[in-house]
């Protein structure tokens, strides 16, 4: 088998690196050259230039190397599509359908689409407090996306159930809780710009500095380690009747800002923050709070994944890989 991972972020490094490791070929497709952002960092893996805009290119490249299957990441994030709404909407939209007409085309065995947690998080408002499932109730008006990036994932989502409808195509969705990492991906991350914030603190002993609403949020938010991301790809790939399609992926649990802090405080005894002014409403300010986790028995029963690693594992990890040279300057 081999795999075709469209961004080479950190969800899309790590899943090269634990499919090598699953005996798989990789390639990884990033728009950025290859040379100079992958070597060195997910082992026996072909990387390749490529905007997943482009159609051609992506077509040639399940050509050249005869892909079976493509784990999609490639995406703009939050912070990114703020600065170029245009932007967002043509990768994170013409790119998914572009992948999922390639793997039409193709007859590829299985397409795996990153998807989001904030897909759900206009829903809110009205949502019980009860495990959140894949399948919530919505309106469609008056719930609709908060958000750019949230209504480019709820479009793909769509895009990807109704290839799979009409093509009899195997895709499979992931909708990752808000993904913890540290690295270049950060700095367009609203949960990694929030991390960072608080290693960087606590690190120099210099109080945190959370002033952008978008990094808190009142109540309850679910996050979830990006190797965890990693791992929920790879049980996509190999599941052998992924018949619900959309899958939560996240520990079930959730927590207030105060627990978030201080599981880093745990790490960094000195961490301050200076001042922290709750919203009203929930995460990366979208308007309503959380009214419970997601429920992530699908995920179990269909692709045999469980996360892994709690919160305070997430950060001593990150906390650990954050400080050494390569990070630091990436963030900068």
């Amino acid at each position: 088998m081999t795999v075709l991972i469209t961004g080479a972020g950190l969800i899309g490094r790590l899943t090269a690196a634990a499919l090598r490791e699953h005996g798989d070929a990789v390639v990884l497709a990033d728009v950025r050259e290859p040379a100079r952002d992958f070597t060195g960092e997910v082992g026996d893996v072909a990387a390749v230039q490529c905007d997943v805009t482009d159609f051609a290119r992506l077509e040639a490249i399940v050509e050249a190397h005869r892909v079976s299957t493509i784990v999609h990441t490639a995406a703009l994030l939050s912070s990114a599509i703020r600065r170029d709404p245009l932007a967002g909407v043509r990768v994170n939209t013409l790119g998914t359908a572009n992948v999922l007409e390639v793997a039409r085309r193709h007859g590829l065995a299985r397409v795996v689409i990153a998807s989001s947690t904030t897909v759900a998080y206009s829903a809110f408002g009205s949502l019980p407090p009860d495990a959140i499932p894949e399948d919530f109730a919505s309106h469609a008006v008056s719930e609709a996306p908060a958000s750019i990036y949230a209504a480019t994932k709820v479009a793909g989502e769509h895009l990807a159930l109704a290839y799979a409808s009409l093509y009899d195509m195997s895709v499979v969705v992931l909708r990752y809780g808000a993904v913890l990492g540290a690295g270049r991906e950060a700095a367009t991350s609203v949960p990694g710009r929030l991390l960072a914030s608080l290693l960087d603190a606590g690190q120099h002993k210099t109080p945190a500095q959370l002033d952008d609403p978008v990094l808190l949020w009142n109540g309850r938010e679910e996050f979830v380690d990006a190797r965890d991301c990693a791992r929920a790809n790879v049980a996509a790939v190999h599941a052998a009747s992924p018949t619900q399609r959309v899958y939560n992926i996240a520990t079930g649990e959730w927590f207030t800002v105060e627990e978030f802090v201080g599981v880093a405080r745990s790490h960094f005894p000195s961490l301050e923050v200076a001042s922290m002014r709750l919203p009203t409403g929930g995460f990366a300010a979208f308007p309503h709070r959380r009214p419970a986790p997601s429920d992530v028995g699908a995920a179990q029963r269909e692709l045999g994944f469980r996360t892994t690693y709690s919160l305070d594992q997430t950060v001593a990890h990150f906390a650990s890989t954050y400080f050494d040279g390569a990070n630091v300057a990436a963030m900068e």
